[in-house]
């Protein structure tokens, strides 16, 4: 028997959160165990953090007409859903803690159906489709911002904001000097597309290197998507530059313990406004300059970049208007004005809850027992 089951991932937004819960359950001698899908971020995390694993098949609610889709909804979510039976049967918890997206969702229903109560946690702007399926069933809803829209059903509603992973509040600045042989008087920009890469920012730093890396030191994580090329394109860029401008751009297809470092050093972070880059950044107080990516569940991201931006906390720039040039420009006024950088910074914080973990635990708890 365990205390809580985690259960979610397929993205690090998603991981994030269950990460830093389970880091907080074993500091209070709570047992945790977690369910997730075969080859999600979380397949290749969790296990490392020496939290018990079952890996469960898992059917994506995509918004699109896709022949996918007929298979998922007719296979593999119900497998997935028994499958998470099984394993909850197996792992007898008091209560489960789902993060979101559709490794979580069959968890939450084989839950409901062996009359284990969940909660759920929302970690965006604009809840996604199946968090808002799972709301139906959860007895506690987590949430990051409050729910204006009354998306949930509020008496249900807790906001406890979004935590982070505790070893990302540990980074040092000289640490990352040190690993990636950094000039300490060069601004860092720190550019992230998430774990899969972004390739509208990833063409858009490669065509602009040269103007980029005359003012400033960039550490790139461009994923390794095979079908954009955009990994090999960028090292080919890089074999092009001279030597003085090649050494201050290091290429990494992920990011991984040494993210702490470099959050610590970079004075600019640019990216993608998914819920797990917004929530580094705010409780790290790292100014941030957002690409949101359009599209997304109900501009979702556009919707994180905003409310960072009304506490002034970061500068957005709409991917319609993202070209090299604009970048370059945003960049350069942006680490032109180091005061207001900072202030940026420490408006990000205000925007974050810095007990998010200790409020979602007392809510999983609080739930365990009724």
């Amino acid at each position: 028997m365990v205390d809580v089951v985690i259960a979610g991932g397929g993205t690090g937004g998603h991981t994030s959160p269950g990460l830093a819960v389970a880091a907080l359950l074993r500091q209070r001698h709570l047992t945790c165990a977690w369910i997730g899908s075969h080859h999600g971020v979380e397949a290749r995390i969790v296990p490392g953090r020496d939290v018990p694993y079952t890996a469960i098949p898992t059917g994506k609610l995509r918004r699109y007409w896709s022949w996918r889709n007929v298979a998922d909804l007719l296979v593999n979510t119900p497998t997935g859903v028994l499958a998470a039976a099984h394993a909850l049967r197996r792992l007898r918890p008091r209560v489960v803690f789902a993060t979101g997206g559709y490794v979580a969702l069959p968890v939450v229903l084989a839950a409901a159906v062996r009359r284990v109560p969940s909660v759920i946690h929302e970690q965006t702007a604009v809840p996604g489709l199946a968090n808002r399926l799972a709301g139906r069933l959860a007895s506690r809803i987590a949430v990051t911002f409050p729910d204006a829209d009354g998306r949930f059903p509020r008496a249900r509603v807790i906001v406890t904001g979004n935590p982070i992973r505790p070893e990302l509040r540990s980074g040092s600045r000289a640490d990352a000097i040190s690993m990636f042989k950094l000039d300490p008087a060069t601004p860092l920009v720190y550019v992230t597309g998430g774990a899969q890469g972004a390739q509208r920012i990833n063409r858009a730093v490669g065509e602009s290197l040269p103007a980029l890396l005359a003012q400033t030191q960039v550490i790139h994580q461009c994923g390794d998507n095979p079908t954009t090329g955009d990994r090999a394109w960028l090292e080919g860029l890089r074999a092009t530059l001279p030597p003085a401008l090649a050494a201050r751009y290091t290429l990494k297809p992920w990011v991984g313990e040494e993210l702490a470092a470099i959050y610590a050093a970079a004075t600019l972070v640019i990216g993608r406004a998914g819920a797990g880059t917004v929530n580094e950044c705010c409780h790290l107080g790292v100014p941030a300059l957002y690409i949101p990516l359009p599209g997304a569940s109900g501009d979702e991201q556009m919707a994180n970049a905003r409310v960072a931006e009304r506490a002034g906390g970061c500068a957005v720039l709409p991917q319609k208007e993202l070209t090299p040039a604009r970048l370059v420009e945003r960049v350069r006024e942006l680490l032109a004005d180091r005061a207001a950088l900072k202030k940026m910074g420490e408006h990000a914080r205000a925007v974050a809850v810095p007990d998010a973990a200790e409020r979602i635990v007392d809510v999983l708890l609080t739930t365990a027992r009724r």
